[in-house]
């Protein structure tokens, strides 16, 4: 059975930086899409990066240049680098996974299998 476990969420100012990471269990990691998606309160979930054989990365317009979504299939683990925080940032991060391939790889629907959760919560 499939499990997505995500860590390194917490507490950082303005400009800060976390990394995330999810470990993944229970299929052959290197055929599914991954992905990284977030949920504030009160807001819908929202695609945030995703990556596919590792040259398939696609990111939302307002993480580029900040985020950067990596793999590493040895270890089956998917990390979020997140850099220059805001906190607009503030959101429960979500990995997701999924064998299907789609022509939109951002949209939560998307995804059959998803994690727990990890809070990201940047203060001004």
């Amino acid at each position: 059975q499939v499990q997505l476990v995500e860590s390194g969420g917490g507490s950082v100012q303005a400009g800060g930086s976390l990394r995330l990471s999810c470990v993944a269990s229970g299929y052959t990691y290197s055929s599914y899409r991954m992905a990284w998606f977030r949920q504030a309160p009160g807001k819908e979930r929202e695609g945030v990066a995703t990556i596919y054989n590792n040259n398939r990365i696609t990111y939302a317009d307002s993480v580029k240049g900040r985020f950067t979504i990596s793999q590493d299939m040895a270890k089956n683990t998917l990390y979020l680098q997140m850099n220059l925080l805001k906190p607009e940032d503030t959101a429960m991060y979500y990995c997701a996974a999924d064998p299907r391939w789609s022509l939109r790889p951002l949209f939560s629907k998307e995804y059959n299998y998803w994690g727990q959760g990890t809070q990201v919560t940047v203060s001004s």
